[in-house]
């Protein structure tokens, strides 16, 4: 007699079923918004030499006297330089209009190095600067920053920065400087007898030295004069000070221009 043979109930087959990963919500970031400048602005132009090549620089400014855009011009050099500095020139005009801050700028491209580089033509504050672009942005730091610890010879007034560099150069000519900010000793009337004069002590000839000196009040000695040798020249170095070109030596800063102290060798003053 044949058995029953159980049935077996076939296994289940697992279905794969897949699951939908969450999808993450990306948050946009702060789009840029571009400023752009009006179609009729003011700036103004800067001729100088840097090691002898002559260079415009050209800004534009918005309403409120903010640095917009700027142009650098060489005059007579190659195809490729003009063409590599234009468009440094836009690259940098499109990253202020888009809110880069002019400071940022500065930082970064101040004591660039490379040719042509050396001393500066044309320019009262800049002597020396180590490549064009250091010197677009030293004019640019000391017009609408005030930085005057980029130039190497500070102005003799305090830049006042509310105004922009046109209108600063508006009110020295309102005020009679318009040919400079140096008297020449004749005063700077107007032809009206209301000019401005200058009062100068006169020491008479022959005079013994202690008469024409002031006395020292009682009680009070003479403040002693602190030399300080080394320490007080090396204070006054910079980040643009070029190496000595008879040895090699850092130079360091002596009025205008730059003294070796290694061989004394003097870098434009002689």
């Amino acid at each position: 007699v044949e058995e029953p043979v159980a049935e077996v109930a076939p296994e289940p087959v697992a279905v794969a079923t897949t699951v939908a990963a969450p999808v993450a919500v990306q948050t946009a970031g702060p789009v840029p918004v571009r400023r752009p400048p009006p179609a009729k602005r003011r700036g103004f132009t800067q001729e100088a030499r840097v090691a002898g090549h002559k260079i415009y620089l050209r800004t534009g400014e918005y309403e409120d006297g903010q640095l917009a855009e700027i142009f650098v011009d060489l005059h007579k050099e190659g195809a490729t330089m003009r063409s590599l500095m234009n468009s440094f020139a836009i690259s940098i005009s499109k990253g202020l209009q888009y809110g880069v801050p002019l400071e940022e700028f500065v930082d970064t491209f101040t004591f660039t190095r490379f040719e042509p580089q050396g001393m500066v033509e044309g320019h009262p504050n800049i002597k020396i600067a180590t490549s064009i672009i250091d010197y677009v942005f030293r004019v640019l730091a000391l017009e609408y920053l005030g930085r005057t610890d980029l130039v190497q010879v500070p102005p003799d007034d305090e830049i006042n920065l509310s105004l922009s560099p046109v209108d600063r150069v508006a009110v020295d000519y309102k005020n009679g400087n318009g040919n400079g900010k140096h008297s020449n000793g004749n005063g700077n009337g107007n032809g009206s007898g209301h000019g401005s004069h200058h009062e100068l002590d006169v020491v008479a000839v022959g005079a013994p030295v202690s008469q024409t000196l002031t006395p020292e009040p009682e009680g009070m000695q003479p403040a002693p004069q602190n030399d300080g040798g080394m320490s007080a020249q090396l204070s006054g170095m910079m980040g643009d000070a070029p190496l000595c070109d008879v040895c090699g030596h850092l130079t360091i800063r002596n009025g205008a221009c730059y003294k070796c102290l290694n061989c004394g060798n003097s870098l434009g003053c002689s």
